[in-house]
């Protein structure tokens, strides 16, 4: 119940409410200000309203309706008012529930219609922000952490991984502060936790990427228990990466799977991601699986007997029969297989596993030669540390391949001629072919039976342009291994530069016999036929070639080319053009394909042709005056002109270009003419003069020579690059002055002023 409220008088019984919206033209603006149940009003209506803040991140509560009870406060009206009964000379009146809009009596009396209150004058200004109210307090430190956690991920970003977490940590620490504020002012339940939750998961993630790993396991954890986290279950997979990268697979595989369980199906991506997640771990846990099973078949006993067996220990005649008998037994040679059988078993699993079971494949080498060294198969740690170098050779790590290598140069013969035939090899391709044939000999001597040692040997005489001792290296590689490819087909080279082409034909037909798809030896057939003078059989031997690389454009192009010598233009454009298709840098190519098409009448095609040439070769200046010519072929003077134009620029001193230049402006009536024809007198005189003086240094040294030859720019005449055009039928029409049909007249005095 409001206070001091009293019924009026009833001293007027015809109107209740007379008077009540009398207005008092004393009580005008100026006196609102002074009203105090006015400002309490316009203060507790808008002045005081709390601020309007979004859901998400700010920590914005819908506050419950004050009521005031005491003899200052009141309910207020949705329009500002107080709904108190007003207090006029002293006599309070009755509350009502609606005010009447203007039709009173006093109105009636001839007093104005306002019912908005316009008349008033300007509304009073709106009460001042209150810095100091837990409210705005409360949102200034919300803004406060909001910020805190941007810079931490901005800092994360810009790799300040220290700076990142430091911000992480003050956001974290102002967040609590700012809950225990909230929670003095409103009830628990109005808390914002989408800021808890970024902070949270900001401050995790930053642990994590300085690798405090029990600090972020132990933060994701305060926020997968707290249920009022919606979707927290997701962040398991977070966790799951960290115990990943802590090695305990056991875990991680755990935290993926229920993480797995909390997704809903319609996240597809997301699953798989998890269960490629999962798959990693999976093979990652078989890392160690990996090296148990290795030291179980490293342990696996061969149950054979030593090869000192084998020794014979005295003289005793009856003995040494008796081991000569069982040397190559069937016994023996069942002993044999299984060893090889175990060696090839072993260094097959270490290759698999040596790259995959650390951090680096060197470190998994190590890993498997260490294992072997403790084993029964002590000789297969040094074939362990050769493939080792090979695959540094394979990932190009020229470095650690000779330094791999050349670790073996004190070991056993067997092992110092591997390592010495891979040394030769390296510095072979190198092109340090003194250091080559240094280890290729030091390969040899350790094991005269070795057929690589014997061919890196050749390679390196081969490479010094002896040809007969390279071809005898090589046929003693052969000798000791038949099957030696590499040998067969570098004699076969070896032939082919000593001019011997039946005898290289026959090592390349033998090579064919063994490797029935190889393009290196059907090249080298059809080559050695052409050098023989057997286009057909090289045209059917690269006929093969290309139906194995059918995108080599060498091979198409030498297609094209013997097509070309056998007089079939059409077969040989197909094969160019192909060639062109797949390589269309080749300048060769290019300048076939061009003269094709001029060759036919189709200078507009060739154009292209030449333009791409110009682009390859822009030094060269033939190919931009191809271009012009076929402009001026085609019937296009004004781009003929405009090319030459650009020639004229970009070679000033181009002879040739300044006489067509001379030739078309004379032909189209250009007044320019007179300009191109000077410099084109001033560059013919520096010409004759410097030929003239090499002619004279000539003279003085070697004699005077009998005739003087006269110079190329003698004259003004000029050739065309492309030669000279095919003669067209006559018609009626008037013929078309053509510059090549007074290609071999000089041009008048008038042309060439002094």
């Amino acid at each position: 119940m409001m206070q001091n409220v009293h019924l009026a008088p009833e001293t007027d019984e015809d109107d209740l409410y007379s008077g009540y919206n009398d207005y008092n033209p004393t009580y005008d603006t100026e006196e609102l200000e002074n009203d105090t149940a006015f400002q309490q009003a316009v203060r507790t209506s808008h002045g005081r309203r709390p601020p309007i803040t979004a859901k998400i991140p700010s920590t914005a509560v819908t506050r419950p309706i004050a009521t005031g009870y005491g003899s200052k406060t009141s309910l207020t009206s949705s329009m500002g008012r107080p709904v108190t009964g007003a207090i006029q000379d002293g006599v309070t009146r009755p509350m009502t529930a609606v005010r009447a809009a203007g039709f009173t009596k006093a109105a009636l009396r001839g007093s104005a219609f306002d019912p908005l209150g316009q008349s008033r004058g300007p509304a009073p200004p709106l009460e001042a922000k209150n810095e100091d109210s837990p409210e705005e307090k409360i949102r200034q430190l919300e803004k406060k952490v909001n910020e805190l956690v941007e810079e931490s991920c901005i800092a994360n970003s810009c790799g300040d991984l220290k700076l990142a977490l430091e911000k992480a940590k003050d956001a974290g620490r102002k967040e609590r502060v700012l809950v225990r504020q909230r929670e003095q002012v409103t009830t628990p339940e109005n808390i914002n936790l989408d800021l808890t939750y970024s902070v949270l998961f900001n401050l995790a993630s930053q642990y994590s990427a300085n690798e405090m790993y029990a600090e972020a396991l132990n933060t994701y954890q305060v926020i997968v228990k707290n249920k009022m986290f919606s979707n927290a279950g997701r962040l398991k997979v977070n966790m799951g990466n960290i115990y990943l990268k802590q090695r305990n697979y056991s875990k991680a595989i755990k935290f993926y799977r229920m993480a797995l369980d909390q997704i809903p199906s319609v996240h597809k991506e997301m699953r798989i991601k998890i269960t490629q997640n999962i798959g990693v771990t999976f093979i990652t846990t078989d890392r160690e699986k990996m090296k148990k099973a290795f030291q179980k078949l490293i342990a696996v006993p061969l149950e054979i007997d030593e090869d000192d067996k084998y020794i014979s220990p005295s003289d005793d005649s009856h003995t040494n029969l008796v081991i000569e008998a069982i040397k190559n037994d069937h016994l023996r040679q069942m002993e044999r297989e299984r060893k090889a059988m175990a060696e090839k078993y072993i260094l097959t699993a270490a290759k698999l596993i040596a790259p995959v079971i650390e951090t680096s494949f060197a470190v998994g080498y190590d890993w498997c030669v260490e294992v072997v060294k403790a084993s029964q198969y002590v000789e297969l740690a040094n074939d362990l540390e050769i493939n080792k170098a090979i695959t540094y050779l394979r990932q190009k790590d020229f470095n650690q391949a000779v330094e791999t290598l050349k670790m073996f140069e004190k070991k056993d013969s067997r092992v110092k001629s591997a390592a010495a035939t891979n040394l030769s090899f390296l510095y072979y391709l190198e092109n340090e072919f003194a250091q080559a044939s240094s280890y290729a000999d030091l390969a040899v001597n350790s094991d005269r039976y070795n057929p690589s040692a014997l061919t890196n040997k050749g390679n390196t005489v081969f490479a010094n342009g002896d040809y007969e001792k390279a071809a005898e290296f090589y046929k003693e590689a052969l000798r000791n291994d038949s099957s030696c490819t590499e040998a067969l087909y570098n004699i076969g080279l070896t032939y082919k530069k000593l001019n011997r082409l039946d005898e290289a034909l026959d090592c390349f037909l033998k090579l064919h016999a063994i490797l029935r798809n190889s393009a290196q030896v059907l090249y080298q057939i059809a080559n050695v036929y052409e050098l023989m003078e057997d286009p057909s059989q090289a045209i059917e031997w690269l006929m093969q070639l290309i139906s194995v690389v059918p995108t080599d454009s060498r091979a198409l192009s030498k297609l094209g080319e013997l097509y070309d010598s056998e007089g079939d233009k059409s077969q040989a454009f197909q094969y160019y053009y192909e060639s062109y298709r797949y390589f269309p840098s080749n300048i060769e190519v290019i300048e076939w394909l061009g003269a094709y098409y001029i060759d036919t009448q189709f200078c507009e095609k060739a154009i292209q042709y030449f333009e791409r040439a110009s682009l390859i070769q822009p030094t060269q200046v033939k190919w931009q005056l191809m271009v012009a010519s076929c402009f001026r072929r085609s019937g296009n003077y004004q781009r003929a002109l405009d090319t030459y134009k650009d020639i004229h620029r970009k070679f000033p001193e181009n002879v040739e270009c300044l006489r067509f230049l001379v030739r078309l402006c004379t032909d189209i009536g250009l007044k320019e003419v007179q300009e191109y024809a000077t410099k084109l007198k001033k560059l013919e005189k520096m010409k004759e003069i410097r030929e003239q003086r090499i002619k004279s240094g000539r003279d003085s040294s070697g004699g005077a020579r009998g005739k003087r030859e006269g110079s190329a720019g003698s004259d003004a005449s000029y050739l065309d690059p492309l030669g000279p055009q095919i003669e067209r039928p006559k018609t009626a029409a008037k013929k078309r002055i053509d510059e090549d049909d007074f290609a071999d007249e000089q041009l008048g005095d008038d042309l060439l002023p002094e």
